[in-house]
């Protein structure tokens, strides 16, 4: 195994990822979260569960996989690398799969470490289900803005129509609270009249359809960069 291009690589994608503006996305994330954490300790008539904590780290993991998984195209673009990057072999597995992977690595570190402040100052919650749950909708959302952007090959429309889909699902939640298809499905949020067994089955379909459509999203993604004269000019 070449270690060099590894290390290489890894090195390559980690300036990519921390690129421009990303350092302030990981900021402002883990801001809210200590914001809306100290509010809720000085308030007497608030109450946390698992359900709620899920909610706390979403959005600081939403934040995080936000700007990596939409600017990163463009950020080869604007550098001049994507040329350089389509003369390395099967670069697209090479390069963009672990950037994927990468990215997703660095959100649940963070998260693990938000998870267990949210253990010491609000509630006990199931640390490791509970980053397992997380990580669904983080990879979906993550895969379906990798696809977007090989499509629009433009970080701030593809970070636009992302934000826009993710509107309809939000203002749609109420609609599809106990559907297998709600993008913001919350399995430690079971509501009084749905039994744990409905409520389990309906969490095990909704994250299978979750993995399954961020196969097809990467796959889909990775077959558009096939195309070189999208992309170099």
């Amino acid at each position: 195994m070449n270690y060099k291009f590894l290390y290489k690589l890894t090195y390559y994608n980690l300036k990519v990822i921390f690129a421009n503006k990303f350092i302030y996305f990981l900021i402002t994330a883990v801001l809210i979260f200590l914001l809306v954490t100290i509010i809720n300790l000085f308030d007497s008539d608030s109450s946390f569960d698992s359900g709620s904590v899920y909610w706390l780290l979403l959005i600081p993991g939403l934040l995080l996989i936000f700007y990596p998984s939409n600017f990163s195209i463009q950020n080869d673009v604007d550098t001049r690398m994507l040329e350089t990057l389509f003369g390395i072999p099967n670069y697209r597995y090479k390069v963009h799969l672990s950037r994927l992977f990468i990215m997703l690595a660095l959100t649940l570190a963070v998260l693990f470490m938000l998870a267990i402040l949210c253990s010491i100052t609000l509630t006990t919650v199931p640390l490791f289900s509970m980053l397992f749950q997380q990580m669904f909708p983080l990879l979906l959302i993550c895969s379906a803005s990798f696809m977007i952007s090989t499509f629009v090959r433009n970080g701030t429309a593809s970070a636009v129509i992302m934000i826009i889909i993710g509107l309809f699902f939000f203002f749609g939640a109420d609609a599809l609270y106990e559907s297998r298809w709600n993008l913001f499905h919350n399995p430690f949020n079971i509501p009084s009249d749905v039994n744990a067994f409905t409520w389990s089955e309906t969490t095990f379909y909704n994250r299978l359809y979750m993995v399954v459509g961020s196969i097809l999203a990467i796959l889909l993604g990775l077959r558009n960069l096939q195309k070189r004269e999208w992309f170099v000019s």
